[in-house]
This record gives C-alpha cells, structure tokens and sequence, in this order.
C-alpha cells in the first residue's frame, strides 16, 4: 500500500469511529450521570495512553518533566479532559445528540476569535462573515425542524454545547505553547485532568457505577474518543502529502454521525440538522481557506 493511501486509510479509519461517539455519549448517559461518565471515559483514556508510551519508548520523556511542564499540564488538565468535557456531557444530557454533536463543530471559529488577543493573529472582515454564516447554521440546527422547535429547545443545553468549545479551543491554544512528544503531553495533562474528576465525582456525584450498556459505553468512549483514534489520526498527517486535505476529511464526521444517531439511538432527524450542519461547516471551510490564502 502506498503511504499516501496508508494515510487516507488511517484517516477514514479516524473519521469512522469518530462519528459513533455523539451515540456512545447518550447511551453512556442512560445509567451514567455526565460526571461518572468522564470520569470512566478520562480514565480508561490515561491507561490507554500510558500503555502507547511505554511501548513506544517515551517513558523517558515523562521523567524529564520540569516544573514549567508541570505547571502547562495542570492548565491544560483542567481544561480537557475536566472542564470540556464536563460541560459537554452536561450538554449532551439536556439536548438530542442530532443538536449536541454538531454544536461541538463551532469550535474552529471560537480558537480564530481568541486568537487574535492570545497569540496575536489578525482577522478580517471575511473571517466574521464566514463566523455569521456558521452562527446561522447554530440557529437553523436549535429550530429542531421549524419554529416551533425552538419552544422545545434546551437553551442552556446549546449554550453549554456551545460554550465548551472556548475551553477547547483554550486548550489548543496553551498546547501550541508545549513542546513535549504529542502523547507524552497529552497523558500528563489527562493525569491531572482525572486527579481533578476524581475530587469533582466525590463531591457531586458518586462511585456507583452500573454494569450495563453504559458502563460499555464509558470504556469505549475512554478507547475511542481520544485513544485509538487519536493514534489514528495522528498517524493519517504523518502520512499525508497534504495536511489540509486530509485534515478536511474531519468534516465526513458529522453527518455518518447522523446515520448512527437515527439508526442506533431511533432519533427522528429533522431536515433543519443538515441544513444547519451544512451551515456551520461551510463557515468553518471559508474561514480556514480564506486564512490559507490571505
């Protein structure tokens, strides 16, 4: 196999499992509240990333650890896995998952506005017409199929759904900052990201957990959401002759996602979900070409 077609394969590999989470996440929340269920998904993910390191000979890395790294890692730990996906799963608790998943995508446009004061990058007058035609397609996705969706729409749902991207995109931001071996970082800040779950759940939740559907649901999400799939995709760019393309791959996600939420969770899919989905992403491509070609 060629390694251009090795990349693309890893990449759809990526991208396939990718769009099964928005459904692990609501069949997690059947039994699980959305604290336990991080907190299972964190852990499994930190094993997981342990084991890649150890067999890919990087335990070394983590030993020379300065107290710089220490501090970045505590920073990003609490930005993801604690807080994002805190707020996320909180989100995906109150919303249908067709509503959910894709507000989560808005998170390219919320990294494009706050970098302009943290790292000095400049946007134009195309960028926030490219940020007014996704923010349209957040108001097309919550109409849930026509105007009077919008009564049985849960605001705070889609605020959380959509305030989490600042985190993310705060996370990538400081990640940018850290220089460490993509794993190795990664590991260190989902170790101070569980010590944080672990006080969280104790305080506000609690260590009962299930044995059903959801408890599946819990460790797969802690393979699959960040640790296989993350490997994958990591593997698709070093493969890649061309990063962009293959990164756009991403945006297939969504919309396979939307094939197992009917088919899996039985969730009727308005019309309003792609149309807005559409919506979002084509502001997400605009913005990201226009900064490519500025």
């Amino acid at each position: 196999m060629l390694q251009s077609d090795k990349g693309l394969f890893y990449a759809l590999s990526a991208v396939l499992i990718w769009s099964t989470v928005a459904t692990a996440f609501k069949i997690g929340l059947r039994e699980l509240d959305y604290a336990q269920l991080i907190f299972i998904g964190a852990g499994i993910s930190t094993l997981f990333l342990l084991g890649y390191i150890i067999v890919a000979g990087q335990v070394g890395e983590i030993f020379k650890t300065t107290g710089k790294d220490l501090l970045l890692s505590s920073l990003t730990g609490a930005l993801n896995p604690f807080g994002y996906y805190l707020i996320l799963f909180k989100a995906y608790s109150l919303l249908p998952a067709q509503l959910a998943q894709p507000l989560n995508m808005i998170w390219p446009l919320t990294l494009a506005l706050l970098s302009v004061p943290l790292l000095g990058q400049k946007i134009g007058l195309k960028h926030f017409l490219a940020m007014g035609v996704s923010f349209a397609g957040i108001v097309v996705l919550s109409s849930q199929g026509g105007l009077s969706g919008f009564r049985q729409t849960n605001l705070f749902g889609v605020f959380l759904a959509t305030g989490s991207s600042i985190l993310w995109a705060l996370y990538w931001i400081l990640n940018v900052k850290d220089h460490r071996t993509e794993a190795v970082k990664l590991f260190m800040s989902f170790i101070f990201g569980f010590v944080y779950l672990l006080i969280y759940v104790a305080i506000f939740s609690d260590f009962s957990f299930p044995a059903g559907n959801s408890l599946w649901a819990a460790i797969y999400i802690g393979f699959f959401e960040v640790g296989i799939t993350y490997l994958l995709w990591m593997k698709a760019m070093q493969l890649s002759h061309n990063n962009a393309h293959t990164g756009s791959l991403i945006f297939l996600a969504p919309f396979l996602s939307l094939v197992f939420i009917s088919i899996i969770l039985k969730e009727k899919i308005y019309i309003t979900t792609p149309l807005g989905l559409i919506l979002i992403i084509s502001g997400i491509i605009w913005q990201r070409f226009y900064i490519k070609n500025r």
